[in-house]
């Protein structure tokens, strides 16, 4: 009998690591929120530095990395984007935002996607009943920012959610904070924000809806109940420096400018990601710029550039970008800003 326990104490230590293999060393939590496209990157510039923009945003093109951006602004701003995503997907975005006072300064900031058509299709026609549906997402941000002294920046933003697929939706109210702060070493600007904090959200509509006999529903229907999950509450932390330009510290030069910016990103429902960009600006007129992915599963290098001039008083910039993503096709999104 002792022989026997001996010769299992022996065996199982050696059979238990080849029933398991397969189970991965780290358990993420990916794919186990709603709202993925709130994670979505928008505005060429920001896109075209790899996504790097909580410390680099100044204007209502940064508010969805850290809403201290609106305290940049002077006057007004209007900004228009359009990305063709991956899939066919297609998202766009409206902003606006003004100086108030001195001090003070609020944006509004408009993103809605548009998945485009597909097929209906159900356990008896596979292949699709003739009908089309599609997906869209939408999401309104208020932003109100104040600078607080002339090197912090802070903000705040509300922002109204809501899905809709085919007959059923989901919406809900979210909150974002961010801060920008100079602090003056070495011409480091450290960036922070907390975006999507709010409330699980819970899916409705009358797809849910079904016919049932003997109810105690007056028109003999029940709605079936789905699950909570929460949205993708985000945390980024990131530093810019201008290495080369009139406000360096290291290599001046009046006509260029030459900036580095780093971002660590941190989801609810996704892995510690890191995002790398540099810029180059001749004369605040042309630009040129290039980043990456570090971490991600899918996106990888970006490329971009712009022009920005004056006209009859306005503040005219159009930017472009162009993201790989590995096995998928690539992006492409292009934005104009309009300041006066």
């Amino acid at each position: 009998m002792k022989g026997r326990y001996l010769w299992l104490m022996l065996v199982i230590p050696l059979v238990l690591p080849g029933q398991y293999a397969d189970i991965p060393d780290v358990v993420t939590k990916v794919a186990t929120a709603s709202g993925n496209w709130l994670k979505l990157e928008t505005g060429a510039r920001a896109v075209g530095l790899g996504g790097a923009y909580v410390a680099m945003g100044s204007g209502v093109n940064g508010i969805p990395y850290n809403p201290a951006s609106v305290g940049f602004l002077q006057g007004q701003e209007v900004f228009l984007s359009q990305t063709k995503y991956l899939a066919g997907v297609q998202y766009n975005v409206l902003a606006y935002g003004r100086q108030v006072t001195r001090s003070d300064y609020v944006g509004l900031h408009l993103f809605y996607l548009d998945s485009g058509p597909m097929p209906v299709t159900t356990e008896y026609y596979p292949n699709g009943t003739g009908e089309d549906f599609k997906v869209t997402s939408l999401s309104m941000r208020f932003t109100y920012a104040r600078r607080l002294t002339d090197r912090l920046k802070v903000g705040g933003s509300v922002n109204w959610l809501r899905d809709d697929i085919y007959t059923t939706h989901s919406q809900s109210v979210a909150f974002d904070i961010g801060s920008n702060f100079d602090t003056g070493i070495y011409g480091f600007v450290l960036g922070m924000s907390v975006t999507n904090f709010g409330p699980d959200v819970r899916f409705g509509g009358e797809g849910l809806e079904q016919v049932v006999e003997d109810t105690v529903s007056v028109d003999g229907r029940l709605s079936k109940v789905t699950g909570e999950f929460p949205i993708p509450l985000t945390f980024r932390l990131g530093i810019r420096n201008d290495l080369m330009g009139p406000e360096s510290v290291f290599i001046k030069s009046a006509s260029n400018r030459l900036t580095l910016v780093a971002d660590g990103t941190n989801p609810l429902d996704y892995v510690v990601t890191g995002n790398v960009g540099m810029e180059y600006a001749w004369k605040e007129i042309a630009f040129a710029r290039m980043g990456t992915h570090i971490g991600h599963d899918t996106a990888g290098l970006s490329f971009g550039g712009g022009i920005q001039t004056r006209l009859r008083g306005m503040l005219i910039g159009v930017d472009y970008a162009f993201v790989t993503y590995g096995i998928l096709e690539n992006t492409h999104q292009v934005s104009l800003q309009v300041g006066f």
